[in-house]
């Protein structure tokens, strides 16, 4: 096993990917400001609907979040030069896991894939060939990497696309359905906006999608499919890019294909004049164990976290318990509507609550059909109340359609739920069992 991990192999591809991975974040940072998404989600709002336990990240909430993604983006710069590299790289990992943490109405899943990738690169040598460091220090510059660096990355993509496709595997995208119900939205795209309206094309993207998450890694990982696999990457991921608008997403998983070419062929790809090692010689640090360890209990915890819906109660596309880091990527469409009812306990008085009043737009459709949202949205009104000296039940009456079908009650409307702790891995019994027919059109 030693002699696997620990094998130095040349760092060709580790060096490129700092440079395209730190190019993309810094997008990512100074690109959430320019189109305005910054003010929308972590500037104007209230409150952000941060991960429950997380509350005290609502004190950087406000105008100062334009600076902290400037900086971001400037962390994002000294990355992709490879300038103090590995301070630049635990400062954007640091922030940037903040901004996870502190909002859920715009979840996405490469916001959470940037959150591990950011963490994995502070700890990988990925400044000793392409950077500043190396250039201002000729004697840190080095042309190897122990071989467990390029593996603990491809595990980490083959996960994000392993179980991408199998979270597919359920009746309506199968049939279509999700597809078409996504691809509703882009009917007036320029030129391809007509075409993506033929159920044949909801099929074909429907089953493309399935094998190419499950195929893709083998294919680049086995020489005689791997010009194939690298080309069908391409266009999937430009697709996606042109099509969903899923942000760096698609181009960071272009970025990877790096890891999966000899270092002979990138360099002559990139017209690249440098040295190759290939001397394989195997470098067994004194903390060789103590590294397995970590990257095997992460990994299990990985390939774990995903399925943790399956030991929670009734069907993750009802309940949305587990959903979220579980790789659930682009999978449904759901709408709901949402009644917030508040009983004073001393005079019995129950009325209606604008709740509108305290969420953005997006939040609204949000808190509708989640219910971790639901479940912070009445924390929140207690908070206010409480604070007008008023003890009070709180109730809400939900409703939830999935993929165009009939609305069904979603939670018991006669449970106070403001009393209620939130459980992270157990069922919330305020939220009613999934109907047989949910899924029927």
């Amino acid at each position: 096993m030693n002699n696997f991990f620990f094998k130095q192999i040349d760092n060709t591809s580790l060096s490129l990917f700092r440079v395209v991975f730190g190019f993309l974040i810094t997008l990512e940072a100074f690109g959430a400001i320019a189109t305005g998404w910054v003010g929308r989600v972590l500037v104007r709002p209230d409150f952000t609907f941060n991960f429950i336990g997380f509350d005290f990240l609502q004190c950087f909430v406000g105008e100062g979040m334009y600076f902290y993604f400037a900086l971001m983006g400037i962390f994002g710069i000294f990355v992709m030069l490879g300038y103090k590299y590995r301070l630049a790289m635990f400062c954007y990992a640091l922030l940037w896991t903040t901004v996870y943490l502190m909002q859920k109405t715009s979840y996405n899943n490469h916001y959470y894939l940037m959150v591990l990738l950011c963490w994995i690169m502070t700890f990988l040598p990925a400044n000793k060939r392409y950077s500043l460091d190396a250039k201002f220090n000729p004697l840190f510059k080095s042309l190897s990497m122990p071989q467990w660096v390029k593996w603990t990355l491809i595990l980490q993509v083959a996960i994000v696309f392993i179980y991408g496709s199998v979270a597919k595997w359920y009746p309506d995208w199968i049939n279509g359905t999700a597809p078409e119900i996504i691809l509703k939205s882009k009917k007036d795209y320029f030129i391809i906006g007509d075409l993506l309206q033929y159920n044949w094309v909801h099929y074909i993207i429907a089953y493309f999608g399935i094998f190419f998450d499950l195929l893709i890694i083998p294919m680049l990982l086995w020489k005689r499919t791997r010009v194939l696999g690298f080309y069908l990457s391409l266009f999937f991921n430009l697709f996606n890019s042109i099509v969903f608008q899923v942000g760096i997403f698609p181009y960071m998983s272009i970025a990877f294909l790096l890891f999966f070419f000899s270092s002979e062929t990138i360099q002559k790809r990139f017209k690249l004049k440098n040295e190759i090692y290939d001397e394989h010689q195997v470098t067994i640090p004194k903390q060789n164990n103590i590294l397995i360890g970590i990257l095997l209990v992460y990994f299990l915890f990985q390939i774990g976290l995903p399925i943790r819906h399956w030991m929670i109660q009734d069907d993750v596309l009802w309940t949305e318990e587990g959903h979220r880091m579980s790789w659930r990527m682009m999978l449904r469409s759901k709408s709901g509507t949402l009644i917030v009812r508040i009983e004073d306990k001393k005079t019995k008085e129950n009325k209606v609550y604008d709740y509108k009043k305290l969420l953005s737009p997006k939040q609204v459709r949000s808190v509708a059909t989640k219910p971790d949202l639901m479940w912070q949205l009445v924390q929140k009104i207690k908070a206010i109340e409480t604070k007008k000296g008023n003890d009070v039940a709180i109730y809400v009456n939900s409703k939830v359609s999935v993929n165009g079908g009939p609305y069904h009650q979603f939670t018991n409307p006669k449970i106070d739920i403001a009393n209620l702790n939130w459980e992270l891995f157990k069922h919330s019994n305020w939220l009613l069992p999934s109907p047989e027919d949910y899924q029927n059109k």
